[in-house]
């Protein structure tokens, strides 16, 4: 039993510090994005601001791509995300749920401002950063499919749409170039584009009910 007690001890140990590790390197590398960009910033430059090797990150998070696929997943899809899904997955009714998109969408962009605004402004035109968007804008694009069949599926949707032109007018209007626009470049608060987008969103993509 002791034997088995300490086994499991050193086995969280050896995850906490894995854990650690990984913070530590995706710490650096969002440092250093920010301040040379994605493009100029190499492995090695990373590895020494963490204070581990270089195997190590190829070890952990398999190369500069994985590496920021990692904070973009945690900013996009991170605290604020998980708090909107919460949201989203106790709703029953499908029009409610094409509401709640914005919610969902205000979630990702305002993760990806808080955590990311630096690192995107100092790699505007980096092929790495702009490949891994189109990315996560497919990832974005599926996990919205659940809302438009729904929509479909209660005979809710607006007369004379198709699933896929609805998917991608949701896709559209909750997408990132949309919130900028509306947020960072026209001075809306972040509580107006959520309502301007839930309202617009039923408007345009379910059936018009009778008083």
């Amino acid at each position: 039993m002791p034997t088995r007690s300490k086994r499991r001890y050193t086995s969280r140990q050896r995850a906490e510090g894995a854990e650690e590790t990984r913070a530590r390197i995706l710490a650096a590398a969002r440092g250093l994005f920010s301040r040379k960009g994605i493009d100029a910033t190499t492995i090695a430059q990373i590895a020494a601001r963490a204070h581990v090797s270089v195997p190590t990150i190829y070890a952990t998070l398999k190369s500069k791509t994985g590496i920021l696929r990692e904070l973009m997943r945690e900013a996009l899809f991170g605290p604020r995300y998980a708090k909107a899904v919460e949201v989203l997955a106790k709703s029953t009714d499908a029009v409610q749920s094409i509401a709640l998109s914005a919610e969902i969408a205000r979630a990702i962009y305002e993760g990806e401002s808080a955590e990311l605004s630096l690192l995107m402004n100092a790699s505007a035109f980096s092929p790495e950063l702009r490949k891994l968007q189109l990315e996560f804008e497919q990832i974005r694009l599926d996990l919205q499919r659940e809302r438009i069949e729904q929509l479909f599926k209660h005979a809710k949707a607006r007369k004379g749409l198709d699933r896929e032109s609805a998917r991608h007018v949701l896709w559209m209007l909750t997408s990132r170039d949309v919130y900028r626009m509306l947020v960072h470049e026209s001075g809306w608060s972040p509580d107006r584009y959520q309502s301007w987008l839930s309202a617009t969103l039923v408007r345009v993509l379910a059936r018009e009910t009778s008083a």
